[in-house]
């Protein structure tokens, strides 16, 4: 077992609580938009659920598959790979039915001066998604850049309230949460507007970004002081327990760690372990993309993995320049620039 494989065998581990939930839930799993840094986990780890639980289910992973590679590793593990584009009417309604479905699907890097692709994927398919899968209960994959910044000092936004997206891409995922709650209203379609911010794991994110800045002495903006973080995993877990939460009309929740961190308190840690001083840029402001994931913790408990080990963990892929996936993700935009 390579390196790679033992990460991805840990990041689609399910937890007993979620083989517990799979064996009583009814019906067939789709993860529609399966091709992202996060989806072949969700599938992955419903997979490996249905199977510890020993219940009849089949799990599809849908996506274009531009690499045939992705679609030989959900294969393998299990799952039953759809090669469909989701924007084709046909192809869309030629994917199997599914009781469950965790809709993935989205575009936000490349967004300025492509803006019309960003509102085709973000706002206009997922009404075309909420009316083919009307009979589904369905998890939306949504983002904390539907709020606006939020002051750090009071604990960052809170699903109560209202949105406040800078930049097209923000707005455009505002869209794809309305297209999902207008249907849902019509349908009675249950769905839960699964609102993330900042899903990481060793080669990617957040802690990773920061911690080859302070390995590779690139100076650090400190304007976006803050952040919010969970662990993949626990990512993948939560979208997956995340099913029977969903409601007509749909409810919020936000998907992150307990704490709001800071930049430069990571930093800090990271040099400690680096044996390097971390070189800033700026000053902290006030406000940042953080949210309150104080909801999220009543249903399902504390993640299952902490901040200083999200450090430890980054701190030694990154000091020994293991392999990375390369896809930043513009954490420190402030304008809504993607």
């Amino acid at each position: 077992m390579t390196v790679i494989d033992e990460i991805e065998r840990e990041l689609t581990t399910p937890s007993q609580a979620l083989i517990e939930e799979i064996a009583t839930l009814d019906g067939d799993i789709t993860v529609l938009g399966v091709g992202g840094k996060v989806g072949p986990s969700v599938a992955i780890m419903a997979q490996r659920a249905v199977e510890a639980a020993g219940v009849d289910k089949v799990v599809y992973g849908v996506a274009r598959f531009s690499d045939p590679a992705a679609k030989a590793s959900l294969e393998r593990a299990g799952v039953t790979a759809v090669t469909a584009d989701l924007t084709d009417d046909l192809e869309l309604d030629a994917i199997p039915d599914a009781a469950n479905v965790i809709y993935m699907a989205g575009n936000k890097f490349g967004t300025v001066g492509n803006e019309h692709f960003t509102w085709m994927m973000n706002s206009y398919l997922p009404g075309r998604v909420a009316q083919r899968f009307r009979a589904s209960r369905i998890v939306v994959f949504s983002t904390l850049v539907t709020y606006p910044l939020a002051d750090v000092a009071t604990g960052g936004s809170r699903e109560s309230d209202p949105p406040g997206p800078i930049g097209e891409y923000a707005a455009s995922c505002v869209g794809r949460e309305r297209m999902f709650e207008h249907f849902s209203r019509k349908h009675g379609t249950p769905v839960l507007l699964f609102r993330l911010g900042y899903s990481i794991e060793t080669r990617y994110g957040v802690l990773q970004e920061i911690a080859q800045a302070v390995h590779d002495g690139t100076p650090i903006p400190l304007e976006m002081g803050h952040a919010s973080v969970i662990w993949q995993r626990d990512v993948a877990e939560y979208a997956l327990r995340s099913v029977t939460l969903a409601t007509s009309p749909p409810r919020a929740l936000n998907i992150t760690g307990p704490e709001i961190v800071s930049i430069r308190w990571l930093a800090e840690r990271f040099g400690e372990r680096f044996g390097r001083v971390p070189i800033f840029d700026g000053q902290e402001s006030g406000t940042a993309y953080v949210m309150d994931g104080s909801a999220l913790q009543s249903e399902f408990g504390y993640p299952t993995t902490t901040v200083p080990q999200m450090i430890d963990t980054v701190a030694e892929w990154v000091d020994a320049a293991k392999p990375l996936i390369g896809k930043p993700t513009k954490f420190q935009q402030r304008q809504g620039a993607f």
